[in-house]
């Protein structure tokens, strides 16, 4: 596919850049061919990602503080790196998936300030942060002469596992039409929001939800089963009715409901209760910001602080109907 830029006689130099930077976006975007990708961060949820990106064909250059999390992709055979400069400059595309907004911001001034941007390379964050960090971050890049996008997901453990990810994705048209095709490697619904941030406003807003519907379906189990309901007879009516969510379909709160969900496993695994408290706190912030009354968001992250409290910040943020049947009304 063949791509060509007009521009006017009024369009200025840098003007004139940034438009042949994004024709050449496309064009190596629509390429055929492996691609060298750098991906940083190999969690729970960065390490299946990156895994599914090998299994399309491309080049992985990783990533992680973790020496196993870089081992166990070397065995898959990815490239480990010992800075994340060094695999930025020999990536194509580069994939952040980071815990919060302080490691996502330093570790791209890491990556700028040893001059691991290269003109040709594009930063992808797939992160949960604050907004107006993702902002910060892609004029840090574009000043470094690159491009960024923030393309958060949703999906969790199980949609990372299977490349069924739903990626949220803020930036310019043609910088959402460069990266679709990376992102198909590891999500089924890519969907342009609009500008940078955008990705990770509409991420923000859906992991409120998120976590207030788990609160909601955490109360409402604990109720029908001291109320001599059967747990599972009430989950598939949950399911057939108004009530269902992915948290009722998916990830149910209570053991044995759901033979793949994390509460089978003692709340194991899945998405941690330290990071949902985390996305409720950036809410917080951004609804103070605009000013937004959010008075279920507010009260859901006051509940998962107090399981911060208890110790319990590992275990899967559905380990919250455990602390309810346990709290005995207190």
């Amino acid at each position: 596919m063949a791509f060509r830029v007009l521009t006017r006689s009024t369009v200025g130099n840098q003007q004139q850049q940034q438009l042949k930077l994004l024709s050449d976006l496309l064009i190596r975007s629509f390429s055929s061919g492996p691609k060298n990708v750098g991906f940083i961060g190999l969690g729970n949820m960065g390490g299946p990602m990156a895994s599914n990106l090998m299994a399309k064909g491309h080049k992985l250059h990783v990533f992680d503080i973790s020496a196993d999390a870089k081992s166990a992709m070397k065995a898959k055979g990815a490239t480990p790196y010992d800075n994340v400069a060094d695999l930025a400059k020999a990536s194509d595309f580069v994939v952040t998936m980071l815990p919060n907004n302080d490691i996502v911001a330093n570790t791209y001034d890491s990556i700028i300030g040893a001059g691991g941007v290269k003109s040709s390379t594009v930063f992808i964050d797939s992160s949960t942060i604050d907004p107006n960090v993702a902002k910060a971050v892609q004029k840090k890049v574009k000043a470094a002469g690159a491009t960024f996008v923030d393309a958060p997901v949703s999906g969790g453990v199980p949609g990372a596992q299977n490349a069924t990810l739903t990626f949220m994705v803020g930036g310019s048209t043609e910088e959402y039409n460069a990266v679709k095709d990376l992102l198909e490697g590891m999500g089924k619904k890519i969907t342009h929001c609009g500008g940078y941030g955008m990705g990770q406003a509409a991420k923000v807003c859906n992991n409120m939800m998120l976590g207030i519907s788990m609160c909601g379906l955490a109360e409402c189990m604990n109720l029908a089963i001291r109320l001599g309901l059967d747990a599972k007879v009430f989950a598939d009516i949950i399911n057939a009715s108004t009530g269902r969510s992915w948290a009722s379909e998916v990830n149910n709160p209570v053991p044995g409901i759901v033979p793949t969900a994390p509460a089978g496993k003692s709340y194991a695994g899945g998405f941690a209760t330290g990071l949902i408290t985390k996305d409720l706190g950036i809410a917080s912030a951004v609804a103070t910001t605009s000013n937004t009354p959010i008075p279920l968001g507010a009260l859901t992250h006051q509940i998962y602080r107090q399981l911060m409290a208890k110790g319990l910040a590992d275990k899967d943020f559905s380990v919250v109907y455990d602390f309810l049947k346990n709290n005995e009304g207190k």
